[in-house]
């Protein structure tokens, strides 16, 4: 399973959002982090992918045309998270979840919903209403979500911009582990560029509704480019454990 995107552009009238955006083919059991500065076009192609924008271009998920499938098809098989919630939900978060279950045709709603909140350590927040919740919990709930729909593809804005540091890795741990484990493919706009750096396989580098570069993080984490896109003087260095990590020094004038 991959999924292909070609020459896709989003236009606002005559404001050009994403023009012609193009990758490789993203290959199953990745996790792809979108960066790059405000305004950039991230969450427009997210959106796009998920339907929710109209666009030209084409998108192939395992060869099959993805807008040739109808709204309900593509939602199953390409799930999306949107940074929040909507407010106003009188749901409670366990009967959420088991809602979802029952869209996505599972059997066992109940063991599915709580496998899901066990899977990012919320479990103790089965009963709660998502009203009651905090902006960070209503963001987990969400996530658990898509994951007990297990579609194909999870598409994810921003999926731990309201999260502490431990459910930030918490988040990410779990996305990885998934797409692993079911040969599935996410696809997550992130704006903290060393957790992308430390968690995705792929980075894909926007500028003006524009793909500036796409590869590995090692491959696309380069002073020049993040003085270009984020105008900051920068440095890529390895710590003592390894990972990759962005070391800002400055602003560019």
């Amino acid at each position: 399973m991959s999924l292909l995107i070609e020459d896709v552009a989003v236009a606002y009238g005559a404001r050009q959002i994403l023009h012609g955006v193009s990758l490789p083919a993203l290959p199953a059991g990745s996790l792809v982090a979108l960066v790059g500065p405000n305004g950039a076009g991230k969450s427009t192609l997210l959106r796009a992918l998920a339907g929710l924008e109209r666009m030209t271009g084409s998108l192939h998920l395992d060869g099959q045309d993805v807008n040739r499938l109808s709204f309900a098809e593509r939602a199953r098989r390409l799930a999306y998270m949107p940074q929040q919630l909507p407010p106003g939900i009188a749901l409670g978060v366990l009967e959420s979840i088991v809602a979802a279950l029952r869209v996505a045709g599972e059997d066992d709603l109940l063991g599915s919903a709580y496998a899901a909140l066990r899977h990012l350590g919320i479990e103790a927040l089965a009963e709660r209403s998502l009203d009651s919740l905090s902006g960070g919990q209503r963001q987990l709930v969400a996530l658990a979500q898509l994951l007990a729909r297990n579609p194909q593809v999870l598409l994810l804005d921003e999926p731990t911009s309201a999260l502490d540091l431990h459910y930030q890795l918490r988040v990410m741990g779990a996305v990885r582990e998934r797409v692993v484990a079911h040969g599935s493919l996410a696809v997550a706009v992130l704006h903290d560029i060393n957790l992308a750096a430390s968690h995705a396989d792929w980075l894909v580098v926007l500028r003006q509704g524009r793909v500036v570069a796409c590869g590995a993080p090692q491959q696309v984490l380069q002073p020049a480019l993040l003085a270009e896109v984020y105008g900051v003087q920068a440095r890529v260095e390895r710590c003592s454990q390894g990972r990759l990590q962005v070391l800002v020094d400055r602003a560019l004038a």
